[in-house]
């Protein structure tokens, strides 16, 4: 078994070696050549591999927590079941990587790629993920509890069945993405791009998603008890069965929207200023004529991250 401890490595060529089980903890491999090698099971915790050239390089079962892999290609590489736990992963490309099952709780990833990567099952609880790219990519059953997601783009990823709880997704983009079933509760969802996106059954109670852009997305069954959607856009969105007790409807708009009921509106907290389609509108005024008063003392929801 290989063991460097602390060595530098710097820039080092190991294009296809078999390191398998090498203990290489805080080893200094900066700008080294791991193209193809093989590192399974191996201990890199704290190492530095920042700007180093992962290609296809195998880390399965790999110890890399608080490892530095910023700006490191891993392009291809099988990081299944790998350690990253608070590892900085920043500006990384991992496009088409395998990370199943893999620890990356506490992950600075920001503006690193995942575009087509697989994360099936991957820890991602508080991670960094600011910026990142994620498009195409499998997050199903991912756990991403309380997760930074501001501004990342997911446009087509599989989030099925995903855990979002608490998660910070302002401004994200999850235009045609998959969250059926995904466990959104209490995630802020501000000014998020949900467009075409499949939220079949997902749990969004008490989420925020003011000035969300939800237009034509499935919202079939979905759970939004206590949501605020002051300002947001569901024109053409399928409410078939959805929950909507209790949410905020201020200013949203939901000409056009589907599968929506008289008696599903009639249990939201307010419709001041909700734009509907005329016949709704009209019976919904005529029996329920306190949702279109205006709020006494309006407040925004305080929520905090």
């Amino acid at each position: 078994m290989i063991h460097i401890k602390e060595g530098n490595l710097e820039k080092a060529n190991f294009i296809g070696a078999n390191l398998d089980g090498a203990n290489l903890e805080r080893v200094d491999l900066i700008d080294a050549n791991l193209n193809a090698g093989n590192l399974e099971k191996a201990n890199l915790k704290g190492a530095s591999l920042i700007g180093a050239n992962l290609i296809k390089a195998n880390f399965r079962l790999a110890n890399l927590e608080w490892a530095n892999l910023g700006g490191a290609n891993l392009m291809g590489a099988n990081l299944e079941g790998t350690n990253l736990e608070r590892a900085n992963l920043e500006g990384a490309n991992f496009k088409g990587a395998n990370l199943l099952k893999a620890n990356l709780i506490g992950a600075n990833l920001e503006k690193a790629h995942f575009k087509e990567a697989n994360l099936e099952s991957a820890s991602l609880i508080r991670a960094n993920l600011i910026g990142a790219n994620f498009e195409r990519a499998n997050l199903g059953r991912a756990n991403l509890e309380s997760a930074i997601l501001l501004w990342a783009y997911l446009i087509g990823a599989n989030l099925e069945g995903a855990n979002l709880e608490r998660a910070n997704l302002e401004g994200a983009n999850f235009k045609k993405a998959n969250l059926e079933s995904a466990h959104i509760l209490g995630a802020n969802l501000g000014r998020a791009n949900l467009e075409s996106a499949n939220l079949e059954e997902a749990n969004l109670r008490e989420a925020n998603l003011e000035c969300a852009h939800i237009l034509g997305a499935n919202l079939r069954g979905a759970n939004l008890i206590g949501a605020n959607l002051i300002e947001a856009n569901l024109e053409r969105a399928n409410l078939k069965g959805a929950n909507l007790k209790e949410a905020n409807l201020k200013g949203a708009n939901l000409e056009g929207a589907r599968n929506l009921s008289l008696d599903q509106l009639s249990v939201v907290k307010t419709l001041h200023d909700t734009k509907l389609a005329k016949e709704l509108l009209m019976s919904l005024k005529e029996k329920y004529p306190a949702l279109f008063e205006i709020p006494n003392c309006y407040e925004r929801p305080d929520i905090t991250f």
